[in-house]
């Protein structure tokens, strides 16, 4: 390795054709390599699972196995109850939305060309209906790729400490020890990460359900999903959240919108005094600026999937830059 990078540091030419081709590469396997950092990512969340079991008497691969099929079975549970009743509020308000927005502009006193937008509807569904085979192939892909995950997650966490040990003896042996303590220290935040994620989008979404459900909004079930899913955006994504319960508000009554605009603010005003600072200052701690730039940015690049992993990606580079600058 050294020799190589010691040529390469002597022909500058050589270097930045060495560069472009590395980006070129990159570019070209950016979705296996989203494929491999959510693995990452959800490995690291389970891992402590697993040591804890295998401190109770089990073995690392019976431990993996419980811990797995403990998740699959919580999911489950969780899923198949409410699937009906919410795949029909799901229904519903997409149907009904082109409606409620038309209530709501009304209600505000703004004027809208309803049959330009229906038109730019029509034309959007005609196109989708004919583009019917790569919607598929898309929806197709998205299962497999989860389904990628699921596999490719559980032998990470299977063959963890293997995987380990290649990893640093691919660094120098001098730096070994350093290298050891960055890589915990990436699997730590990132495991508090998504377990800090997943109980703000729990909390977010069942608070959300119960104020619109109090307040009685319509689709209240749908919108505190949004709402909690969502969550994993922050700063922009409860604002993003807000805008449809707010619209369907308004098709009751503007007092109403006013009352639900009022409540995602309390939410979010919660949220971050004291259930982040309490549940993921020890994850990420970034500044909201600095959050915000990296949402567009990843957003930009790789659409949706960008933008959620912009800041686990963004957590572990800054791990890296400050245990470079020790």
């Amino acid at each position: 390795m050294k020799p190589i990078i010691s040529y390469l540091s002597r022909n500058q030419f050589i270097a930045a054709l060495a560069i472009i081709a590395i980006g070129w590469f990159i570019v070209s396997i950016h979705e296996i390599l989203v494929v491999l950092f959510i693995s990452f990512i959800l490995m690291t969340a389970l891992i402590p699972v697993v040591d804890f079991l295998k401190k109770r008497g089990l073995s690392h691969g019976l431990a993996v196995a419980v811990t797995y099929l403990g998740v699959i079975a919580c999911l489950l549970l969780l899923i198949l109850p409410l699937a009906p009743f919410f795949v029909y509020q799901i229904q519903a308000l997409t149907k009904n939305f082109p409606s409620l927005f038309e209530s709501a502009t009304q209600a505000l006193g703004i004027r809208v060309n309803y049959a330009d937008v229906n038109s730019s509807l029509a034309n959007f569904f005609q196109t989708m209906g004919g583009n019917i085979i790569s919607i598929s192939g898309k929806v197709f892909g998205g299962f497999l790729s989860t389904l990628t995950v699921i596999v490719v997650s559980f032998y990470l966490l299977l063959y963890h400490d293997r995987f380990e040990k290649l990893f640093l003896s691919l660094s120098p042996r001098e730096k070994r020890d350093k290298v050891e303590k960055v890589f915990e220290n990436i699997e730590e935040k990132m495991g508090h990460w998504v377990r800090g994620q997943i109980a703000l989008s729990i909390f977010i979404g069942l608070i959300t359900w119960v104020f619109l459900s109090l307040a009685g909004v319509s689709y209240a079930l749908p919108l505190a999903f949004l709402a909690g899913f969502l969550e994993i955006l922050p700063t922009i994504g409860p604002v993003i959240a807000s805008i449809p319960a707010i619209i369907v508000a308004l098709t009751i009554s503007p007092a109403l919108a006013i009352i639900v605009a009022i409540g995602y603010i309390i939410i979010q005003a919660i949220e971050n005094n004291i259930l982040v600072p309490k549940i993921m200052q020890a994850a990420v701690g970034l500044n909201p600026v600095v959050i915000i730039i990296a949402i567009l940015i990843g957003g930009n690049l790789l659409g949706v999937w960008g933008a959620l992993l912009s800041i686990p990606f963004l957590t572990i580079l800054t791990i890296i830059f400050r245990a470079l600058s020790d």
